[in-house]
């Protein structure tokens, strides 16, 4: 054997010295040295790392860990009362820390309620009325600096002991939310922790900093949480906005994360992208509250900008939606290590620094709240004097939203209204409003209440804008989402509106034990959900592709199509009246007893033109390369609205999967440009054996390319042209970039109401959401083209003229049969963010009526 000499040994050396500069082991760093170092911390007060084991940023905490520290916190300190304020979908507890002092946690309730009291009333706040600051961490879960400096900032609160913290919290109360997004971060932490090794790999292409689909960005349905503040489509922002209602705060952070090359954001930022209805004086506390997060930043040498990048346009975001109600919301981006360490054009960024930013940035915002505070508390009584003055001033004095015969629609909407807290009346008779009905039951919204500014905000048509270039979306509009007609109201039109307390509710009929079939009409939102349990238990039911009107229990009735009929001479499971009413009775929907198979107009119940419906059983293609938020809006309203489990398989997996079991499949948005030939050849056998195959967006184009839909796009080379770009500077890209986009507006279609996809819909004019400028051809072949954008199709957000020009009266949808199968591409998301009902009925037309589909 050969002996180990010194030359190995010194070999031996060098070699692992060169090891650990290429794989650095991170210095540990213990929870107070993130905290100021010159004051006295409380001993009986336990640290993160006392209580979870190891110090903060030494791992990715878990939500179960943040929440058993923070339960371990409030039972330890008199300065710290825990709410649970919901679950998420993944059960996981939802918390809010209420920290101030020991005296005040007892008038906790009281606080409240004299401050909700000196807002609504307008009244000026006594110069000791205490600042309310919610401090709000990490609603995307893969950006976790916010939510790991939340176990910090909450032990500094309790155990600090210096003069500024004891005259923060005896004079003020601070919420603490620390983690808004417990389901994402639950599977980034996961992701993160499984691939740190104990020596740290900063290569940026090592698999931890390389996430895997879904990320971690998500919730549980794969939404962006941090765009549902205004939507509240999940229970996380439900749970937080009644809240935020419950204590109006004065002040509210939202810490994020940004990219790794990155440095530190904070706000203002590019003062024209605020929203119009926001204060200027909003923006001017914000800048006074950043002078203080410099200072701080400048003390420890971090690199940051400000007033640059981002918006405040959209109010349904973490830092917009408190700037509609007079608080100041406040948005930080760190740089993010997306692991434990990471290398970055800034030098290697360890997942502590990540924390220690947003450590710095919570204690200046507290420093320069005490500094402005009397301002602070002046502003609210401000904002309420001046949207007093504009809801004086302005000529709408409401808003009609129209009933529809689907009132499952309004009440959604109304729901969402009442979570805001805005105030609705319901006409009490038929009334006329610029030139449209609105029957008994319509919604009238007054603009006279506190919510003005999110009011107009919600039925805002507004198409043009001094700053053209959006973060987010450009358009909110409700009424347009859930496909309602609405009118503004002005003051001599309101005079002549009554108003009623009772609105006829839904009745549930008794079905008779000899009625000839059940039927229930498809216009009703759940009316798809409903046919979903039916078909699961067993049931035969058929569905018109036409109009009849029948006789039934009470006289006669006019079905339209799409309506669902259950026909006694088909095999039923014996309880089929009792089944039938208790499901109707949980979708709130109204059943009828058909006396006879006999019609006295339309087609008689036993036509070839009543199809059966088959129980879908529907793939979702996920994966990389497609849209998780597309997906994941897709597979909500598949399982929460329609009930239907889809089965989401990863595009890599198709080939290796029988096709044939599904009678869908639906492609979201995504790049299938490596999606091989086999793959490709499989789809087309399975859709001409007689699947239906939907698409939507970029998929619809894939679609085109393959020639299995007769459809073709306008390229981009034609859009490019229609802008000059002779005379533009160099400066002028970004302004260019943004004309080009759509990156969500609202855009008004015409629509066949005889075609399958159009069942249930109340009129010809469908609003569609549009987040992207891809433009179909207009088509010459009859009848596949059931949407067409209008000529002038911009009825709400921001397009540039040129692009809407070109829009109107293209295609907004392709549907024809292939084979023995249908295809369907949309050129637009039906299910955008969970909120557009009006066009998600459209959607399940797609999983229930393609079988009428007969154009080719």
């Amino acid at each position: 054997m050969k002996s180990f000499t010194t030359h190995n040994i010194k070999h031996t050396v060098i070699l692992l010295i060169s090891m650990a500069v290429a794989f650095p082991v991170m210095a540990i760093k213990a929870d107070r040295d993130y905290l100021p170092s010159d004051i006295e911390y409380d001993p009986s007060i336990p640290t993160p790392a006392s209580v979870l084991h190891a110090n903060v940023g030494e791992w990715h905490v878990r939500p179960d860990q943040l929440v058993h520290y923070m339960q371990t916190l409030a039972d330890a300190s008199p300065l710290v009362s825990l709410v649970e304020t919901g679950r998420t979908h993944e059960n996981r507890p939802l918390l809010l820390l209420q920290i101030t002092s020991a005296e005040k946690q007892s008038q906790l309730e009281s606080i409240q309620q004299q401050h909700k009291q000196t807002l609504q009333s307008g009244d000026k706040p006594t110069a000791d009325a205490p600042l309310i600051l919610y401090m709000g961490y990490s609603v995307h879960g893969n950006e976790p600096s916010g939510a790991n400096a939340s176990l910090l900032i909450a032990y500094y609160l309790a155990a600090a002991q210096s003069p500024d913290v004891k005259t923060l919290l005896d004079e003020n109360v601070v919420l603490l939310d620390p983690v808004l997004n417990p389901d994402g971060l639950a599977r980034f932490a996961q992701w993160a922790n499984m691939h740190r090794g104990h020596t740290l790999n900063a290569d940026s292409d090592h698999r931890e900093h390389q996430e895997g689909w879904p990320s971690g960005r998500t919730n549980h349905y794969w939404f962006d949480l941090n765009r549902d503040w205004l939507l509240l489509t999940h229970p996380e922002s439900r749970a937080r906005i009644a809240q935020f209602h419950a204590w109006r705060p004065h002040i509210l952070t939202d810490f994020h994360e940004m990219g790794t090359d990155s440095t530190y954001f904070f706000q203002p930022g590019i003062p024209s992208r605020k929203h119009p209805l926001t204060p200027q004086s909003n923006v001017t506390l914000t800048a006074a509250l950043a002078d203080f997060h410099a200072a701080a930043l400048d003390e420890t040498k971090q690199l940051y900008f400000s007033e640059e990048a981002f918006d405040d346009f959209y109010y349904g975001k973490g830092s917009t939606y408190p700037d509609a109600h007079g608080s100041i919301g406040i948005l930080f981006e760190q740089a993010s290590s997306r692991g434990h360490l990471q290398e970055s054009i800034n030098g290697e960024l360890s997942f502590s620094d990540t924390i220690q930013n947003q450590v710095t940035t919570s204690l200046s915002t507290f420093k320069g709240a005490l500094a402005n505070k009397q301002a602070i508390l002046a502003y609210q009584n401000q904002f309420y004097d001046e949207t007093k003055r504009l809801r004086s001033d302005d000529k709408v004095k409401g808003y009609l939203i129209a009933g529809s015969k689907d009132h499952q629609r309004v009440d959604a909407l109304l729901n969402i209204l009442d979570q805001h807290e805005i105030s609705y009346s319901r006409l009490k008779e038929t009334t006329s409003v610029a030139d449209q009905e609105f029957a008994r039951g319509s919604v009238f919204v007054p603009t006279d209440q506190a919510q003005y500014r999110l009011i107009k905000s919600l039925f805002s048509t507004q198409t043009s804008f001094a700053d053209n270039t959006f973060y987010d979306v450009s358009s909110w509009n409700l009424p347009l989402a859930f496909d309602l007609a609405f009118a503004g109201v002005e003051k001599g039109e309101q005079r002549r509106l009554k108003f009623s307390d009772n609105v006829n509710s839904v009745s549930t009929v008794t079905l008779p034990s000899d009625s000839y079939a059940i039927a229930f009409e498809w216009h009703h939102y759940n009316a798809p959900a409903l046919l979903t349990q039916l078909l699961a238990e067993g049931v035969q039911a058929r569905i018109s592709g036409a109009a009849f009107t029948a006789k039934v229990t009470n006289g006669e009735h006019d079905f339209s199509a799409g309506t669902v009929v259950i026909p006694s001479a088909l095999e039923q499971p014996h309880n089929i009246n009792d089944l039938a009413m208790s499901l109707a009775q949980r979708y709130e929907m109204p059943l009828f007893a058909i006396q006879s198979g006999l019609t006295a107009k339309g087609v008689d119940l036993g036509s070839r033109q009543l199809m059966p419906a088959k129980l879908p059983k529907i793939a979702l293609v996920g994966g990389r390369g497609t849209s998780q938020y597309e997906v994941g809006e897709i597979w909500h309203y598949l399982d929460t609205r329609m009930h239907i489990p889809a089965s989401i398989i990863e595009q890599w997996r198709l080939d290796e999967t029988d096709l044939g079991q599904y009678t869908h499949i639906v492609f979201a948005s995504g790049n299938y440009r490596a999606m091989n030939e086999s793959t490709r050849n499989a789809i087309e056998e399975w859709v001409k054996a007689g699947g239906v195959l939907i698409g939507q967006k970029s998929a619809t184009e894939f679609f085109a390319q393959q020639q299995w839909l007769q459809a073709s796009f306008i390229p981009d080379s034609d859009i490019d042209d229609l802008f000059d770009t002779g005379k533009l500077a160099y400066s002028d890209r970004e302004a260019l970039r943004a004309r080009k986009l759509i990156a969500g507006a609202a855009f008004a279609a015409r629509v066949d109401l005889t075609h399958p996809l159009t069942f249930g819909l109340d009129d010809d004019q469908l609003p569609l959401f549009k987040t992207n400028n891809a433009v179909l051809k207009p088509t010459d072949v009859p009848f596949i083209a059931p949407f067409i954008y209008t000529q002038e199709p911009l009825l709400s957000g921001y397009a540039d003229p040129k692009l809407a020009d070109l829009i109107g009266e293209t295609p907004a949808v392709i549907a024809h049969r292939l084979g023995r199968g249908e295809i369907i591409g949309f050129v637009d998301n039906l299910n955008f963010r969970g909120y557009w009902y009006g066009t998600s009925k459209v959607f399940a037309n797609a999983i229930y009526m393609a079988e009428f589909i007969e154009a080719r």
